[in-house]
């Protein structure tokens, strides 16, 4: 089971080292534990299920495409 991560923004810049694939999660925040080498997904990171919002908990499937988002401001 292999799932496409990505990072973008300043997590992109945080996270150099994360891998850009990952296999054997379950869920999203799994797949950013396994990407990052055992880290939590920080509380207000936004994640993506193949284009779609997801929350952390939700589950992911071989193929995947999962993506996180750093919080967003503006004004």
């Amino acid at each position: 089971m292999s799932i496409s991560v990505k990072f973008f923004a300043s997590l992109k810049e945080q996270q150099p080292n994360a891998a850009s694939s990952v296999e054997g999660a379950s869920t999203v925040a799994e797949v950013w534990a396994s990407a990052t080498g055992g880290e939590a997904i920080p509380e207000h990171v936004l994640c993506s299920v193949n284009l779609e919002h997801r929350k952390p908990q939700d589950a992911v499937a071989d193929g995947d495409e999962v993506a996180f988002f750093p919080p967003v401001t503006g004004g």
